[in-house]
C-alpha cells in the first residue's frame, strides 16, 4: 500500500509543479490576457474578509486605509503561495524518489526550492531532484522580484493622469463635471487633447493590468480618487457630450469612449467577468433617469450647449452607457473604490457626494460659485464643495 501511496503522490506532486509553473509563466512572463486563479482566489477571499470588517470602522478613511492594503497583501501571498506549491509538489516527488519518511522529504524540499541547503537527501535520484528543485525555485524567486518594478512603474503611470484629472473632475471624479467646468472656464479647446490622452491611458492600462491584475486592486494614495472613478468619469464626460451635443462632439471624445470600453472589456477577460459583448443600446441600465438628470442639469445650469432635450439625451446616453456599465458595476463590487455619482451604490463605503467648482478670494472668503455667465457670491451649494 504504501508503494501504492508513494505512486500516487508522485502522479500529484508532478501536477502541482506543472500547475505552479504554469500559473508562474503565465503571470510574469506571457505578455497575454491572462489571470492567475489563485491570484484571482487570494483577491476574491480577502476582498471577502475585508468587505465583513469595513462596517465596523467608524470613518470611511479608515475603510479606504484597510482597501488599500488588500492588492499588495494579495501579490505577496501570491508569491508566497508559489513557493509553497513548490515545496508541496518537489516534496512529493521526492517522497516517491527517495524512499524517506514524508516529513524529511518536505524539508528537504523546502531547503531545495529556497535554496538553503540545510537538509538533503543520500539517494543519487533525490539529489538529482533536489538540484531541479533549486533551479525551479531561484527561477520563481527571481521573475517574482523582477515583477516589482515593472509593477511600480505601471502604477505610477496610471496615476499621474488620475492625479492630473482631479482639478478637472472635481473629487470624486464625475463626468458632467468635466464638461461642465471646461466649458465654465472657457477651454472647452482643451478637451480633445484630454480626450486623446485618455484615449492612450485607456490602452496603456489594459496592457498592465490585464497583464498584472493585481493592480486592479492597487488604491490611488488619496482616498477619495481611483483609477475607475477617472476613467468612468472620461467615459461618461464622452458619451454624454454625444447624447446632448452631438454635432458639437469632437472625434477624440469617440475614441477615447471606445478604447475605454475596451479596457473595461479586457479586464473582464482576465477576471472572468461575464459580459455582453454587442448588447443593444435599447437594453436599459441601472443608471436611473433621475440620476442622469443631476449630470443634465450641472449642464444646463452652466448654460452648456445642448442641443438636445433631457428625454431625447437621456435616450443616447443609455446606448452609449449600455456597452461599459455592467463591467463597471461588477469592478465597482470586487475593488470597492471611493463612493461617486452615478457609480454601484457600496453603503458600507458611505454616500457618493457631488464635486462642485468653488472659488475662495480674500474678498469673498465664503467662495465664488459658478453659474452660467454669472458668478454668485457667498451662495451656499447643496453638494459637497472642493476649494480651488
Amino acid at each position: 500500500m504504501e508503494s501504492v501511496f508513494r505512486f500516487l503522490a508522485l502522479i500529484l506532486g508532478l501536477c502541482i509543479i506543472v500547475g505552479t509553473s504554469l500559473s508562474v509563466f503565465t503571470s510574469l512572463v506571457v505578455p497575454r490576457v491572462t489571470s492567475s486563479r489563485v491570484m484571482r482566489n487570494i483577491a476574491r477571499v480577502l476582498g471577502g474578509t475585508s468587505r465583513r470588517i469595513l462596517p465596523r470602522l467608524p470613518s470611511y478613511e479608515m475603510r479606504d486605509r484597510l482597501m488599500a492594503f488588500t492588492g499588495p497583501l494579495a501579490m505577496i501571498l501570491l508569491f508566497v503561495s508559489w513557493l509553497i506549491l513548490l515545496v508541496i509538489g518537489f516534496g512529493f516527488v521526492m517522497w516517491w524518489a527517495s524512499g524517506l519518511d514524508f516529513g524529511n522529504t518536505m524539508a528537504i524540499a523546502g531547503s531545495s526550492v529556497f535554496t538553503l541547503g540545510i537538509a538533503t537527501g543520500r539517494d543519487p535520484g533525490a539529489e538529482t531532484l533536489e538540484i531541479v528543485a533549486a533551479g525551479v525555485g531561484l527561477m520563481v524567486v527571481a521573475l517574482e522580484i523582477a515583477y516589482l518594478p515593472a509593477l511600480y512603474n505601471a502604477f505610477a503611470a496610471r496615476e499621474t493622469e488620475v492625479t492630473l484629472l482631479a482639478t478637472r473632475s472635481g473629487t470624486p471624479a464625475w463626468g458632467p463635471e468635466i464638461l461642465a467646468r471646461h466649458f465654465m472656464l472657457e477651454n472647452t479647446v482643451e478637451l480633445p487633447p484630454l480626450y486623446a490622452d485618455w484615449e492612450r491611458w485607456a490602452a496603456s492600462v489594459s496592457e498592465s493590468h490585464t497583464n498584472y491584475p493585481a493592480l486592479i486592486w492597487f488604491r490611488s494614495p488619496v482616498e477619495t480618487r481611483s483609477w475607475l472613478l477617472s476613467l468612468v468619469a472620461m467615459m461618461d464626460s464622452a458619451a454624454l457630450y454625444h447624447a446632448v451635443s452631438p454635432a458639437q462632439t469632437p472625434h477624440q471624445a469617440r475614441l477615447c469612449l471606445s478604447m475605454g470600453t475596451n479596457c473595461l472589456r479586457s479586464m473582464a477577460r482576465a477576471l472572468r467577468i461575464p459580459h455582453d459583448a454587442d448588447p443593444l443600446p435599447t437594453a436599459g441600465i441601472r443608471l436611473t433617469k433621475e440620476e442622469f438628470e443631476d449630470g443634465y442639469r450641472r449642464l444646463v445650469d452652466v448654460e452648456f450647449p445642448v442641443e438636445r432635450d433631457l428625454d431625447e439625451s437621456w435616450r443616447h446616453f443609455q446606448g452609449w452607457r449600455i456597452n461599459y456599465e455592467s463591467i463597471v458595476d461588477e469592478l465597482t463590487a470586487l475593488i470597492l473604490p471611493p463612493p461617486a455619482p452615478w457609480f454601484l451604490v457600496q453603503p458600507i463605503m458611505g454616500k457618493a457626494e457631488f464635486p462642485d467648482l468653488k472659488f475662495r478670494t480674500p474678498d469673498h472668503p465664503e467662495g465664488i460659485q459658478f453659474d452660467g455667465s454669472k458668478r454668485i457670491f457667498n451662495t451656499p451649494s447643496p453638494r459637497e464643495s472642493n476649494n480651488s
